[in-house]
């Protein structure tokens, strides 16, 4: 399963390369706010907001199935900006997107979807976690808390598969405010939003119900055009 949900997500993401670089690219404008990334034409005609933890196993489905559709039939050619709103469920989510959000924002996309694409490897290491690891993540500075974390999940070696240095990551992960501001973040839209799950979508600031996945989704956008 594993392999198959890799090997789907890349054809999928090579084939909204090879559409953007025919249809447009409104794909490569981010825009970083208050811990979350907007994608694409801020003028589109429907504004779509995903609430997403990366540590959600249905948030990893999601990227799979439905982001390379956005990105080639709404956001490359404007009519949809999306917004990606994380939410923050416990020490690997804020982890991980502190090193998501790591840099400019034009690497924001290429390093969330690393993340939710590797989840199944980094996520075990996560739930299997030994008692000492464990020791070593709630002990010490945060700073310290979330390095250890970050080691023993393997979040090193995926950033500097994106061409980050182990100084460029130490100090992403160094950054207290940050840290406290996505959290609060995570926080206020969930509360704004009624945000009980994830992934979970609003489409112009209207929360969809019971809509957790690209085939309930869908429809609704097509709905707006």
């Amino acid at each position: 399963m594993k392999v198959s949900r890799l090997a789907r997500a890349g054809a999928l993401a090579a084939a909204a390369l090879l559409a953007l670089g025919n249809a447009g690219n409104w794909n490569t404008r981010v825009a970083e706010e208050d811990g979350a990334h907007r994608i694409g034409n801020p003028d589109a005609k429907v504004h779509l907001t995903a609430f997403v933890s990366y540590s959600c196993s249905h948030c990893a489905r999601f990227t799979t199935e439905g982001e390379a559709p956005l990105q080639i039939a709404y956001i490359g050619q404007g009519r949809v900006e999306l917004e990606i709103q994380p939410v923050i469920r416990n020490a690997a989510d804020l982890v991980a997107t502190m090193l998501v959000n790591c840099g400019a924002p034009a690497k924001f996309m290429r390093n969330h979807t690393l993340f939710m694409n590797k989840q199944d490897e980094w996520l075990e290491r996560y739930t299997r976690a030994t008692s000492a690891q464990r020791a070593r993540w709630e002990n010490g500075s945060q700073a310290a808390r979330r390095r250890a974390i970050a080691s023993d999940l393997g979040f090193y070696k995926l950033m500097e598969s994106r061409g980050y240095s182990r100084s460029e990551i130490d100090r992403c992960l160094a950054d207290d405010a940050g840290a406290r501001a996505l959290i609060a973040s995570s926080q206020a839209a969930s509360l704004k939003y009624g945000i009980t799950g994830t992934p979970s979508f609003a489409i112009d600031g209207v929360t969809l119900a019971g809509t957790h996945d690209w085939s309930m989704l869908a429809p609704q956008i097509d709905a707006h055009f």
